[in-house]
């Protein structure tokens, strides 16, 4: 009878026993799945961001691999050295740039923080790929094991034709092959020599210095394009209008006003009667202030999100977002601003020459390019950069009325200077007007490509405060295009 009474309470005892077993089991399993989700997220993130963390302050891991391996050098597209390491008979190592200021921005240097291609490719430069035989003789030498090398697109007798063409003036230049996508040439001045950034890396960061010698301009240079945008309304305009664009008419008398807006054309010319075409050839802000506001607002806001403005360019290195402010609420004042690239609008000179490099390719957008391979030291290819479209940014009936138009800009228009050589160009200028010391001044802008029947060549060209694109950025093209024709 007694058992009777407390067996009740004996499977009450196991029921409890029976539960806290389940619930800690439930919560022993619960941190096992935490542990492993932690774990399996940490191996990811490492193996995802090995560069990130390699490259940390707090990482002495970049120490270690300096004093097993040799830094990796750098090669043109050709196979001359750009960035390699000289070892001393006492063992110190130099880092040595054949090419001094020719190539100072986009090789870069490897100290003081690094820059360019010495800082985007580290990770690859101070590791080795050598087999274990390569690196068993160096052991017997007592030798250190020599780094990965790049190999990059660059174009030496284009890049020093681009260095020589800008010569003094500020500005920036960027040679591109809109076939495949690669980066031949890229200046920027003023500039550096990497061989003596050490030494003079107190001067560049003094506040004296207003030069902004170590600033890529082709990159992260920021401008207002100019009449350089009208290739962005033009291509608009085009496709809102693909059969009747030619019938536009507008009499321009050199200013151009609408709801409390004034636009006026270059030192106030006036181009009289036009059509699209002249529009276009000559650079009438005054018709392109119209035209911009014609534009259905929604489409425009569309086609400029389709051509990376307020947003990523496929680019895998270092570079400054291009802006432009269209929206809803955007006023007729400011649309006209932004139909002639002034106002808040601002591009870098990489963003417009991938936007001629679409014009120029039938409106398909080759990924940009610079490192072609990555090989060890004995040549062992590590990995290949293999050319790829990245967007078809319009069709190929509007490219190809692009080409003519740009085409017509040479031929008719303001880029003149580039007519009657033996190469077809095409392209667009640019002036675009700022303001400095109260006083207004002007960039010069162009881009273009060549030849028009087989775009071999794109290039982009600004100087700083130097005036009018025709006057001064066209002839700095010309002679990159002479050197690329053999001229």
């Amino acid at each position: 009878m007694r058992n009777k009474n407390w067996k009740p309470f004996v499977e009450d005892i196991q029921a409890e026993k029976e539960k806290i077993r389940h619930e800690i089991l439930f919560v022993q399993w619960l941190f096992i799945a935490l542990f492993a989700a932690m774990t399996v997220f940490i191996c990811t993130y490492s193996i995802n961001n090995k560069e990130t963390l390699f490259e940390n302050d707090y990482n002495g891991r970049e120490q270690l691999l300096l004093s097993e391996n040799i830094r990796g050098s750098i090669y043109s597209a050709d196979g001359q050295v750009l960035a390699e390491t000289v070892t001393d008979k006492d063992g110190t190592e130099t880092r040595n740039y054949p090419f001094s200021n020719v190539f100072s921005h986009v090789v870069g240097y490897s100290t003081m923080g690094k820059s360019g291609l010495e800082k985007s490719e580290n990770y690859t430069l101070i590791h080795s790929g050598l087999s274990f035989s390569e690196k068993a003789a160096l052991d017997e030498k007592d030798s250190k094991y020599e780094g990965n090398s790049i190999y990059t697109t660059l174009d030496p007798a284009v890049q020093q034709a681009a260095y020589d063409a800008l010569g003094a003036y500020s500005g920036a230049v960027i040679v591109t092959d809109p076939e495949t996508g690669d980066i031949l040439a890229m200046v920027s001045k003023p500039d550096f020599d990497p061989n003596q950034i050490d030494s003079m890396w107190d001067t560049y960061l003094s506040e004296d210095n207003t030069q902004g010698n170590l600033l890529n301009r082709v990159t992260m240079g920021q401008y207002p394009p100019g009449s350089t945008f009208k290739i962005m309304d033009a291509i608009e305009y085009v496709e809102e209008n693909p059969e009747t664009w030619k019938n536009y008419s507008f009499n321009c008398i050199g200013t151009f006003e609408k709801d409390g807006g004034s636009i006026h054309c270059f030192h106030y010319e006036t181009h009289g009667q036009v059509d699209f075409e002249k529009s276009f050839a000559e650079s009438c802000n005054c018709s392109f202030a119209n035209i911009g506001l014609s534009l259905d607002r929604s489409s425009y806001e569309n086609t400029l999100k389709k051509f990376m403005f307020n947003s990523s360019l496929p680019y895998d290195y270092p570079y400054e977002k291009s802006t432009v402010d269209l929206d809803d609420t955007t006023s007729a004042k400011e649309l006209m601003q932004i139909a002639i690239g002034q106002g808040t609008t601002s591009m870098s000179p990489l963003h417009i020459n991938l936007i001629t490099q679409s014009v120029a390719n039938d409106g398909v957008l080759m990924r940009p390019r610079l490192v072609e391979s990555t090989k060890t030291a004995s040549g062992t290819v590590l990995s290949s950069n293999k050319t790829a479209e990245y967007a078809t940014l319009m069709d190929e009936s509007t490219a190809s009325t692009m080409k003519e138009l740009m085409q017509d800009v040479v031929e008719e228009g303001t880029a003149s200077k580039l007519k009657g050589y033996s190469y077809t160009a095409a392209g667009k200028t640019g002036s675009a007007e700022y303001d400095q010391n109260d006083e207004s001044q002007s960039h010069a802008w162009f881009t273009g490509f060549a030849p028009v029947e087989d775009p071999k060549y794109c290039i982009t060209v600004i100087i700083e405060g130097a005036g009018s694109g025709g006057d001064y950025a066209v002839p700095i093209a010309r002679r990159v295009f002479d050197a690329c024709f053999g001229q």
